[in-house]
């Protein structure tokens, strides 16, 4: 079985995410960042638990640099959601996975 988390990179990011049936959640994040570890399980139990409600992606910014640059990603974690191309919520630093939750779900609410 593949992973439902699709990774991304900057030749990637614009077809993916112009080509998203769902709301996509990207993680910004890099090999050497102790938060990122902490919610990668998190967001690997949402890409299957929350999988009828949005999907996962994941950029490494060390070797992303143009789009993490271009979403102005100064610190990571940053997760971007994307609804039809465009962000409706971004969210910063590690969270419980009920807050997270609660965040994702009011965004997509909202947008």
């Amino acid at each position: 079985m593949t992973s439902p988390i699709t990774i991304l990179s900057d030749a990637t990011f614009d077809e993916t995410i112009g080509a998203a049936e769902k709301p996509m959640l990207v993680d910004f994040w890099a090999e050497w960042c102790g938060p990122c570890k902490m919610i990668a399980p998190i967001l690997e139990q949402f890409s299957v638990e929350q999988a009828d409600r949005f999907t996962i992606g994941k950029l490494d910014v060390d070797n992303n640099v143009a789009t993490a640059t271009r979403f102005s990603v100064m610190s990571i974690p940053t997760l971007l959601l994307f609804k039809n191309g465009q962000v409706v919520a971004r969210i910063v630093g590690a969270r419980p996975k009920g807050a997270l939750l609660n965040e994702i779900t009011s965004a997509l609410a909202k947008s």
